[in-house]
């Protein structure tokens, strides 16, 4: 059985106003990374978002329910919980629900910025949407989910990514405990215990591939320990050598470490197996650009714009910044124009204008 996300709704409420209802729908190639869009990581080029500055608003509540299809699943096929996650732009983890298919969501008192509210099942990222939140949006924001369980190939017309029941790992009941176990510890962000704890899954079965990937998202995400990420990742790899997940975020790591060539192995790795995935592209792209071969770089940007427009609406910073040094000067202020568009209350919105203002052409 395979798991699809076919539409994502937003509905935000502002408190005693009448109801506002925007509806929007995105196409996404499923099994992304556990979080994406980090650019921050490559240094001063970055324009990426800060959403705790000096200016910045909390009290926002989002909310949701995730509602699943079950129609064409058996009872043995049928998901028992989910993970609902919410990632800053800057892809770092801010909060983590478990709830049963068809439950509902909250995430309170959240600060204003650039999100991604991600659904993952046993390790799985089977859902992913983006959400801007603005000092002036309504206090409620409601974002639905909705997800599909259908048989492996019933793929229909202008479906997006899936991800199968093939990657998620049977274990024996020790271990299903034990990795049962990690997760919780996950959630309360014990993360020094998960790490005990997902060791001796390892230990006990190197198979494991889901629980070599939490490793490497500890080790990566929390610890910046970017040597064990690598391995666990690798360790991963060696266990499901045609893992997206590892490959991608293998591709991430290698990057941090500025090892480039390797990252652009890995991640046209991951793109043989998900070629419309939005962040394989972006961060192939953006390795392209550090080995100074923007020729390439450009397509695959490109590409994962036309995936994911908004989710990679920082694609556009990048062009722009190649098109600047390139001379193109026009170009680039088109980019920062784009961005604008997706990213209104970008915290340097100033400093793009001026820009364009002073290159567009007229």
């Amino acid at each position: 059985m395979r798991i699809s996300q076919r539409l994502l709704s937003t509905e935000q409420k502002p408190q005693s106003t009448p109801e506002i209802l925007w509806r929007r729908t995105w196409r996404y190639a499923i099994a992304a990374a556990v979080a994406f869009a980090c650019i921050a990581e490559f240094g001063s080029a970055s324009f990426a978002q800060r959403i705790t500055s000096t200016n910045s608003k909390r009290g926002f509540n989002i909310y949701g329910d995730v509602k699943v299809d079950l129609s064409q699943a058996t009872d043995e096929q049928k998901p028992t919980v989910l993970d609902v996650l919410l990632y800053t732009n800057g892809n770092q983890l801010y909060a983590r629900q478990r709830i049963a298919p068809n439950g509902r969501y909250r995430f309170n008192d959240v600060f204003d910025g650039d999100y991604y509210i991600v659904v993952e099942l046993e390790n799985q990222e089977v859902g992913r949407v983006p959400l801007l939140i603005s000092t002036t949006s309504p206090t409620e924001i409601k974002q639905d989910i909705e997800l599909e369980l259908r048989p492996i190939g019933a793929r229909g017309p202008g479906r997006a990514g899936v991800v199968s029941a093939a990657d998620i790992y049977d274990r024996s009941s020790t271990n299903k405990t034990l990795y049962q176990r990690s997760q919780r510890e996950i959630d309360a962000k014990n993360y020094v215990q998960a790490l005990a704890t997902l060791r001796q899954v390892v230990e006990s079965d190197p198979k494991d591939f889901p629980a070599w990937s939490d490793l490497g998202m500890i080790y990566f995400v929390v610890q910046k320990d970017y040597e064990a990420a690598e391995k666990s990742y690798r360790s991963a790899l060696t266990a499901r050598p045609n893992y997206f997940h590892a490959l991608l975020n293998l591709g991430r790591v290698q990057m941090a470490r500025k090892n480039y060539e390797g990252a652009i192995e890995s991640l046209e790795a991951s793109l043989k197996i998900e070629p419309k995935s939005a962040p394989a592209n972006y961060f192939l792209g953006e390795a392209y650009l550090q080995v100074k071969k923007g020729s390439k770089a450009v397509g695959y940007l490109n590409e994962a714009l036309s995936l994911d427009p908004v989710g990679m609406a920082d694609a556009h910073l990048r062009l722009a910044v190649l098109y600047n040094g390139a001379g193109m000067k026009d170009r680039a202020a088109a980019e920062y124009e784009q961005f604008l568009k997706k990213k209104p209350d970008y915290s340097d919105r100033a400093k793009l204008e001026k820009y364009i203002s002073e290159n567009k052409k007229p």
